[in-house]
């Protein structure tokens, strides 16, 4: 080869190289190849590397894909009341007996002795009344009677006479009868008397106003000088007397629970005025029939009040125990609301699931009482998905394995699941979002 062939390529002559460096050429052109073929047989295992992981983390997600798309819920079953539920109800303290004492005698106060929150035993004197007219009246029949008295002696007198003289046929028989007629009469007329004076004597005793019962002057409604009108009524009460140990509390219990209150049970009384204590009380009766007016029945409860601390007329709350209802509690989460009214996911031993329509009662706050629609025996979807419909195949757990769509949709795997996903989303690309470049992985 020429110079001049060798000067446009910018190729020196080979005449023009020294012989002595063509070693050193050839030794640096094989070091270049053998570097080259390193880089190559790296790039070659991380690509194989890449494949490979890639792989196992498609392997993965296809092993973990039918486990991920099943559908884990929670179940529970319908279920009777252990217990009743308590009713708060209102009620008014009363004295177990409370009576206005009023006046059986007329006449005037004479004095008082027993005033309002004074405690007094049964036949006590209360007040004292002067009946002037009533004392005329009783000196007036006891003469009366006296007169009764000297008559009948007279009758009884001529009359043993007339008898004596009829065994001597001295007089006739029907002078006898007259006399024995006399004499019967003027007797029945001492009895009247006797009767009368009985009548007076007893208002008399009126005059004194006494304690019919133990317990607490709770109004007084007369002063000395009043005119006291005999049985005048409620309205016309010298005094108002309450037995406060034990006191008497009406309630009325609405007609949904009439039905399971009984007489015997037992209730806690409280009085807002007294935090932190509490009344134990018990049913003694109820009226057994519901008010048409209010729709409540009457229920009578005694309570205990030795202490004295609680006042009759009082307001007070009553915490009623009703007996347990034989109908079916169910969780409220449980219910499905549509427009095919409302509805519950029931699960078969073979996890189909079945959409029921049900009829509620009572709402009691995290249950409900379910009056038809499923039985004691039925597996009931806790939370069930918006999704689920009848046919659809279930998973019941305790708790829904992660990354698997649980009660309320959302996941919670568990630990193999949970490996599963994460391998899955590590091999899973990032999705491209504008104005953002990709990474890469590895490049070949």
């Amino acid at each position: 080869m020429s110079e001049e062939r060798h000067r446009p390529l910018a190729i020196h002559p080979i005449e023009d190289v020294d012989p002595a460096t063509l070693p050193g050429r050839r030794a640096t052109l094989v070091r270049a190849r053998w570097l080259t073929l390193a880089v190559l047989v790296l790039l070659a295992v991380g690509g194989a590397a890449s494949w490979v992981k890639r792989s196992e983390a498609a392997a993965a997600l296809a092993a973990g894909t039918p486990e991920l798309g099943r559908l884990y819920v929670r179940v529970a079953q319908p279920r009777v009341a252990d217990k009743g539920q308590t009713v708060q109800l209102p009620g008014t303290l009363q004295g177990y007996t409370q009576a206005p004492i009023a006046a059986r005698a007329s006449g005037y106060l004479k004095r008082w002795h027993r005033d309002i929150g004074s405690r007094v035993q049964a036949g006590e004197l209360l007040a004292e009344i002067e009946t002037p007219e009533v004392d005329q009246q009783l000196t007036q029949a006891i003469a009366a009677r006296e007169q009764a008295a000297s008559s009948l002696a007279l009758a009884t007198s001529t009359l043993q006479r007339w008898e004596a003289l009829r065994k001597k046929d001295a007089v006739s028989q029907q002078d006898l009868d007259e006399r024995r007629s006399t004499e019967a009469q003027a007797r029945a007329n001492l009895a009247a008397a006797d009767a009368n004076v009985a009548r007076l004597r007893q208002l008399e005793g009126f005059k004194r106003v006494v304690a019919p019962f133990a317990g607490v002057i709770t109004r007084r409604n007369v002063d000395v000088g009043d005119l006291i009108d005999a049985g005048g009524g409620a309205s016309r009460a010298l005094f108002v007397l309450s037995q406060t140990d034990p006191l008497r509390v009406y309630v009325n219990v609405p007609q949904s629970y009439a039905h399971l209150v009984r007489a015997g049970q037992t209730v806690e009384v409280t009085q807002a005025e007294l935090p932190g204590r509490s009344f134990s009380g018990r049913v003694m009766r109820t009226a057994g029939a519901i008010d048409p007016a209010t729709r409540t029945m009457v229920a009578e409860v005694n309570l205990p009040n030795r202490d004295g601390v609680l006042l009759p007329g009082a307001f007070v709350n009553v915490a009623l125990p009703l007996q347990a209802s034989e109908l079916l509690l169910l969780e409220t989460n449980a219910l499905i609301f549509g427009g095919e009214g409302i509805r519950v996911a029931s699960v078969d031993a073979q996890g189909v699931v079945t959409l029921r329509p049900v009829r509620l009662g009572r709402n009691l706050g995290p249950l409900v009482q379910v009056l038809e629609g499923v039985s004691r025996e039925e597996r009931v979807v806790l939370n069930p998905p918006d999704s689920l419909g009848t046919g659809d195949r279930v998973s019941i757990v305790t708790t829904p394995p992660r990354g698997a769509p649980g009660k309320d949709g959302s996941k919670d795997g568990n630990k193999e699941s949970g490996k599963a996903g994460e391998k899955a989303a590590a091999a899973a690309p990032e999705p491209a979002t504008p104005g953002k470049a990709v990474p890469e992985k590895s490049k070949p």
